[in-house]
């Protein structure tokens, strides 16, 4: 199942994209190896189930001798970087060892562009003012723009239009001398829109509440980097008053999807050709990326980590993204529960701010609740219990702690889950 077959089930791709593909396998070491899958009858063409039986990559492909495994012999490193072509980046590292990158320069913006577009209100408002000021809060190892680890002034924590305000991957533990600050900075900036990771998001927010901050400027926000959970988009709405919409992707992929304003997932055919593999019962399976416009590295289905569902309506197609892979929680029963079906159980409750799920056995789970100061008073209601209990199935036993810090990842994430290892 490809976002390709709403196009063409079993017939031929485009041959501008069978000749990219084509490419690819005959300059990139790394997929030479592959033209042996594809039919040479004809150059011209390549079919979709061709498309299918190339083998998969994961992240080891990307890490193994690279950048060589990337680079053709008539390609220099040193030339590249020498010229100003391409970036040189990592991922933050969240699911194991971070991954190298080549990235060609200008790419990220370019692409970041295109996947915004997706959303009318939002693609208006960038079309009215293309240079719009941002603020962004996230992991300084997760920016690709900016990581640091001192403590740099603010003329070194502006890219463009883009003030970076957070200092360290720590959220719940920023002191008010540092949130303060932070609003500060925010206030003077006039930020139109907010760029965040929905954890370090909400911790602002509640901050802002907290002393009645406001940003007349502001017109809605864009939560990437990690899963935005029903709790995290439900209080930024409330305190900041504009709508919350999602962005995916990852540092090695670019943008993938962006949310409309109906909240569905659009893919963003300019960057990315994606399919599902190993799909289970309910449809949902791990999402394939091929990426169609970073020529120093092309990803040829790369299991990106994530998992999805591909849902077609009578207003065209769209996606449900439910979450890491590793992150999915293996039920007694055998059956697999994602970050998204939890999410639906835990966040329709409105009761907290943040959560955590941990799997201590194969039918004991414990709670990890941040409750929000502004929902319900009991931050356990019954309701909430029951329908735990119900997407855990019996006889699932489940302790509930309520707390005020939950610890990030290495890399400055947060888990919605943890299965067992």
């Amino acid at each position: 199942m490809t976002s390709a077959d709403v196009l063409a089930e079993n017939g031929l791709m485009p041959r501008s994209l069978a000749a990219k593909l084509r490419d690819w396998m005959t300059r990139v070491p790394l997929y030479r190896a592959m033209s042996s899958f594809i039919s040479r009858d004809n150059d011209l063409d390549l079919s979709w189930k061709e498309f299918r039986r190339l083998p998969v990559i994961t992240k080891n492909d990307i890490r193994s001798n690279f950048p060589h495994n990337f680079l053709s012999n008539t390609l220099s490193l040193k030339h590249l970087i020498e010229n100003d072509s391409i970036e040189l980046e990592r991922t933050s590292g969240t699911s194991e060892e971070p991954v190298p990158l080549l990235l060609g320069k200008g790419w990220w913006n370019k692409q970041e562009r295109s996947a915004l577009g997706l959303n009318p209100v939002v693609r208006a408002f960038l079309h009215e003012i293309p240079e719009s000021p941002r603020v962004t809060l996230t992991s300084p190892s997760c920016n690709h723009d900016i990581t640091y680890r001192g403590i740099p002034c603010r003329s070194e924590r502006v890219i463009g239009q883009a003030l970076f305000v957070n200092l360290t991957r720590h959220p719940f533990l920023w002191p008010e001398s540092a949130l303060a600050r932070m609003v500060e900075e925010t206030s003077e900036w006039q930020p139109h829109f907010l760029d965040v990771d929905p954890v370090y998001g909400i911790c602002f927010a509640r901050y802002c509440e907290r002393v009645g901050a406001r940003f007349p400027s502001l017109r809605f926000i864009i939560s990437s980097y990690e899963y935005c959970s029903l709790c995290h988009r439900r209080l930024m709405q409330r305190i900041f008053g504009v709508p919350v919409y999602d962005l995916y992707g990852s540092t090695e992929t670019g943008h993938v999807f962006m949310e409309n304003d109906r909240e569905e997932h659009l893919l963003s055919q300019e960057t990315a050709l994606v399919e599902l593999s190993e799909v289970d019962a309910q449809g949902i399976g791990q999402l394939l990326v091929t990426t169609l416009d970073n020529e120093f590295m092309p990803l040829i289905r790369y299991q990106i980590g994530d998992l999805a569902r591909m849902v077609r309506s009578g207003d065209g197609t769209f996606w449900e993204l439910h979450g890491r892979t590793m992150d999915a929680i293996r039920l007694a029963s055998g059956r697999r529960l994602t970050v998204r079906q939890l999410d639906q159980a835990v966040a329709r409750h409105g009761s907290l701010m943040h959560y955590q799920l941990r799997q201590l056995g194969p039918d004991h789970y414990r709670l990890l609740m941040i409750p929000d100061a502004q929902g319900n008073s009991d931050p356990v209601p019954q309701a909430l219990r029951e329908d735990l209990i119900r997407v855990l199935e019996e006889p699932a036993v489940l302790d509930f702690v309520s707390t005020d810090y939950i610890p990030g990842e290495s890399s400055g994430k947060f888990r919605l889950a943890r299965p067992l290892p």
